[in-house]
């Protein structure tokens, strides 16, 4: 596991610092109007394919030794793991292409997303075999596409949920990586060490992207790379609760709850306002976040003060996933601890967004 996650981070490493190189004098252009941009200059948007390459070849490579070493392979990756890059590729090609000509829509690549999810649900029997709640479990059993439904919305919209909060430099990187790290701890708990060996590349990959995206900004990961880690990380929830009954399904649900709360409170007030769920706007936690709290850096330079904002702005987000990765991953098989914990953040979320709307931010978060 240990030489294929090194494999991974240094193939990022190496591609993200190339596609740095080369798309120097050839960076997508984000829009000046456009609200959800926080950078100046033309920075290149497609850090996900140095992700997905990393990922690609690593997993490849895992497979090979597996198919070789046969029970002596400490990995045993075997021929699923290559549905599970087959299944991924609609919707990582989709927020790709999205980067390179910025004309795909989001009604486009929410259906890419969808595919994706047919494909692992075809492909790799994904479902949701339980809720661990009375009635519901029942009704699951009763009606098994009604977990395959479930399965498929996880899947379409958790990729989403992670461009959301791919605002700043290092936050969506650095979720994905806490949260890919916790599902293999316990993957490695409940013996599935082929899955604990995906996610543990998967992180390893997205530290060599963060080494061009945090601090500086080199390079960003873009739609290609939030939904490489939106669908490697629903692929992984779904196993790991369906293979092992040890885990509860509210263990993925409390350590993805910010991305998906972020989401779902942002389909709710857009449409209190009458705007449709699809428009961008400036008005995601992360972005009150850097206009309210992390605002007191002066320099000279705009666009330095600008990045500086920037990079502030993702170590209070950290934080704030680490709040709800910590109980899960303590309390991953006690179902009613973690609904407590998911409800706990939920409220605390909308508190802490009101608060900062109504500027009752305390000022010992603005030092």
């Amino acid at each position: 596991m240990i030489w294929l996650s090194a494999t991974a981070f240094f193939i990022a490493l190496i591609s993200a610092g190339l596609i740095v190189r080369w798309s120097r004098n050839h960076s997508v252009v984000y829009g000046e109007d456009m609200p959800q941009r926080f950078h100046h200059g033309d920075v290149p948007r497609i850090g996900g394919m140095a992700v997905l390459i990393a990922l690609l070849l690593s997993w490849s490579a895992g497979m090979v030794a597996t198919a070789f070493l046969g029970d002596l392979s400490v990995l045993r990756m075997k021929p699923w793991v290559g549905w599970f890059m087959l299944a991924m590729l609609p919707a990582v090609l989709g927020g790709l292409a999205e980067d390179l000509t910025q004309r795909l829509s989001v009604r486009y690549r929410l259906l890419l997303t969808l595919f994706t999810g047919v494909l692992g649900v075809g492909f790799l029997g994904l479902s949701v075999p339980r809720l661990d709640l009375p009635g519901l479990d029942d009704l699951l059993a009763w009606a098994p596409w009604l977990g395959m439904a479930i399965a498929l919305l996880a899947i379409a919209g958790l990729p989403h949920a992670f461009n959301i909060i791919d605002g700043y430099n290092g936050l969506a990187g650095m979720v994905a990586i806490i949260v890919c790290l916790a599902l293999a701890h316990v993957a490695l708990q409940v013996g599935d060490r082929a899955l604990a060996a995906l996610l543990v590349s998967t992180a390893a990959a997205t530290a060599g992207f963060l080494m061009w995206n945090y601090p500086r900004g080199m390079l960003f990961a873009g739609d290609g790379g939030a939904y490489i880690w939106g669908v490697v990380i629903a692929f992984a929830s779904i196993l790991l609760v369906q293979r092992h009954s040890l885990v509860s399904p509210w263990f993925p649900m409390l350590l993805l709850i910010y991305p998906v709360w972020e989401t779902v409170f942002s389909i709710y007030r857009k449409l209190v306002r009458g705007v449709s769920p699809g428009m961008a706007d400036a008005l995601h936690f992360h972005q009150l976040v850097y206009r309210r709290i992390v605002w007191g850096v002066f320099h000279d330079d705009e666009s330095r003060r600008m990045l500086m904002r920037n990079n502030r702005t993702s170590p209070y987000l950290w934080t704030f996933t680490l709040l709800t990765v910590l109980p899960a991953v303590l309390f991953w098989r006690n179902t009613p601890v973690l609904i407590a914990f998911c409800c706990l953040f939920i409220v605390s979320y909308v508190c802490a967004y009101l608060a900062i709307v109504r500027f009752k931010v305390p000022s010992w978060l603005q030092k």
